[in-house]
């Protein structure tokens, strides 16, 4: 049996192994995306651990970016950003695709389990991570007239994570191309759908505390 396959912890030499092997491994699927999704679910070349720093990495971009890309193209008051938003914004749209794709999948004969589908969406988001993290440092070189540049390399960022994101639910779920893009498209609407009752919900029970508190109001004004 392969070691990759073997779940160890994370104090011992062996764990940090396979950790590192299954980042480096990223690379791999970059250039070689249809074996390497493939791989990554099947042959166990992927770890929960690396979808996780990748997640990790992606959080620390976008508040990177914030902080340290030029103004000339992207202007932040960064003491009015409030981090827990900007990490919420990212792994709530992120939470609810992994949930609606793998709760849709499952439905027509997906194979790829909520772990599956979580892993390969993280290993696909590779290419933008690396992008914005060019992009940091890049921007404060560039002038305004170069500012294609900036715009170019983010652009390639988006499609490549995109592309790769396909190759990812066609390896994961055994799905043609047409397929894959079909419940591609409806697992959009199924996270527009849970969104709205999402907000639905929190209007409800906004509404619902602040009744209890006008009452408690009310109550604590006319015995006073």
């Amino acid at each position: 049996m392969s070691t990759y396959g073997i779940e160890r912890p994370f104090t011992s030499k062996a764990w940090w192994r396979r950790f590192i092997d299954t980042v480096k491994y990223s690379f791999h699927v970059l250039f070689h995306p249809f074996d390497g999704f493939w791989d990554l679910i099947h042959e166990k070349r992927g770890s929960i651990a690396a979808a996780n720093f990748f997640v990790i990495l992606l959080l620390a971009a976008r508040l990177m970016q914030l902080q340290h890309t030029s103004f000339l193209f992207l202007s932040v008051y960064w003491p009015k950003v409030n981090i827990f938003e900007q990490c919420i914004s990212l792994l709530l749209p992120l939470g609810i695709y992994c949930l609606c794709n793998w709760g849709l999948t499952t439905l027509f004969d997906g194979k790829g389990t909520l772990r599956d589908v979580y892993m390969a969406t993280a290993y696909a988001l590779v290419p933008y991570i690396l992008s914005q993290l060019i992009n940091i440092p890049l921007s404060n070189w560039l002038t305004r007239d170069e500012g294609s540049f900036y715009t170019v390399l983010t652009t390639v960022g988006i499609v490549w994570s995109s592309m790769l994101l396909v190759c990812s639910m066609i390896q994961v779920h055994d799905y043609s191309l047409g397929k894959t893009l079909l419940f591609l498209f409806m697992t959009a609407i199924g996270m527009v759908i849970v969104v709205f009752l999402l907000l639905l919900f929190l209007t409800l029970v906004g509404d619902g505390i602040g009744y209890f508190v006008s009452m408690y109001k009310e109550i604590n004004f006319r015995l006073n």
